[in-house]
């Protein structure tokens, strides 16, 4: 290392479960040029410094999501957040918050997972078609109302940052809700009704108080906390509406 070579401190998480009892901060010396993003200091101490460090990525280029990480106590795509930005300071690093540690920055989607499946994410057509009778055709306009909710790279920033989450961890929480409700809103899917059950449960929208902060870190600007509130006031339309028709609810 050149004596002109920068050098920033960064502070890492680390966690064996075979052998620790509980989490604790390493520190390291990592040499840095201004366009180093965090992820790019990682792999420094686990190619040059520490090769038991553990971390998921893949793309480095902020689109499969599986970087994510708390970057000075706030949920970043490391891939994409720079170590100059805090520059001389120390830069600490930990696994995402509200999740079960696996192993140092990596954590147990298990139940992520779960969320995502029990959510049905994909379209379940309103009416079966035979290959005869062509693709199922859409408008601009009906793609503009939920192409943004369909940008989600289930990077679990939003579920980090969310406070609800964090003391339920059965809450559906941001990212599920969000896809749900871009498949609600597809007009070539027939399973809103459905999923409009798990919106109304006790697991689901209302646990949400309103911080907004998933919307906040979301790199791709879905904007989850947007589609909590609408499906807040869908649940509430469908709870009323039950009492004025016999066979119940919105379509």
């Amino acid at each position: 290392m050149s004596e002109s070579q920068k050098t920033i401190e960064i502070e890492v998480l680390r966690y064996n479960p075979e052998t620790d009892q509980a989490p604790h901060l390493q520190v390291f010396q990592v040499p840095f040029a201004d366009d180093m993003s965090v992820l790019q200091g990682a792999q420094y101490i686990k190619d040059h410094l520490d090769g038991s460090l553990s971390f998921r990525w893949s793309c480095r280029m902020a689109i499969c999501g599986s970087c994510g990480m708390m970057v000075n106590g706030e949920p970043h795509l490391s891939c994409q957040t720079f170590l100059r930005d805090y520059y001389p300071a120390r830069v600490r690093i930990e696994a995402l918050s509200h999740f079960p540690i696996e192993r140092d920055l990596v954590i147990n989607m298990e139940g992520f997972i779960d969320k995502l499946e029990s959510i049905q994410p994909y379209i379940i057509p309103k009416e079966k078609r035979s290959l005869a009778q062509g693709e199922y055709l859409q408008t601009p306009e009906q793609l503009n109302a939920y192409e943004q909710f369909s940008s989600c790279i289930n990077c679990m920033l939003c579920y980090a940052a969310c406070p609800q989450f964090g003391l339920n961890a059965d809450f559906v929480g941001p990212a599920a809700m969000a896809l749900l409700h871009r498949y609600n809103m597809d007009s070539r899917d027939g399973a809103a009704e459905e999923r409009m059950e798990l919106v109304a449960a006790e697991e689901g929208v209302f646990n949400c108080t309103a911080v907004g902060y998933c919307s906040e870190v979301c790199p791709k600007q879905v904007d989850p906390a947007n589609a909590v509130n609408i499906n807040k006031t869908n649940a509430a339309k469908d709870y009323f509406l039950r009492f004025l028709s016999p066979k119940g609810g919105s379509k």
